[in-house]
């Protein structure tokens, strides 16, 4: 079989993004205690972070999930978008979610999810720490 020059560079982004889906572990079945998860802490805004997981379900999906504990009166950062999707569990607190130029306040047991490159923000308008579970779905490849 010959190959040109060409052909073989329009096999390269292919094998570039066959060996990047490689690199992505599938995630195993697992508990996780919040516990013994990490802390980092953002000196700015005092918001703590605890990695719980990053990877691909089974059927390939990317998939990641982190807990934020956020000051009152704090944004965890300025409003953004991105393309992966985005699912928001509020355990405790209540944050105010833009999202599109939109804003609600969702409270304990509320969920907050973003559909892809969608502007979206947050802030802790409540008096006590917010703490929410965020959920990626999705890749920004």
């Amino acid at each position: 079989m010959n190959c040109s020059r060409r052909d073989l560079s329009l096999l390269f982004p292919a094998l570039v993004a066959a060996a990047a889906a490689a690199d992505t572990p599938v995630l195993p079945s697992k508990c996780y205690s919040f516990d013994n998860l990490a802390v980092k802490t953002n000196a700015k805004t005092g918001m703590a972070i605890r990695d719980v997981f990053r990877g691909k379900t089974q059927t390939g999906c990317p998939l990641a999930m982190h807990i934020s504990t956020l000051p009152p009166g704090q944004m965890p950062h300025p409003a953004h978008h991105h393309v992966h999707e985005e699912m928001m569990l509020v355990k405790q607190g209540i944050l105010e979610a833009t999202i599109s130029g939109k804003s609600a306040r969702v409270g304990p047991g509320g969920v907050i999810y973003i559909n892809s490159n969608e502007e979206h923000g947050l802030k802790n308008v409540g008096d006590v720490p917010a703490q929410y579970f965020v959920i990626e779905i999705g890749s920004d490849k």
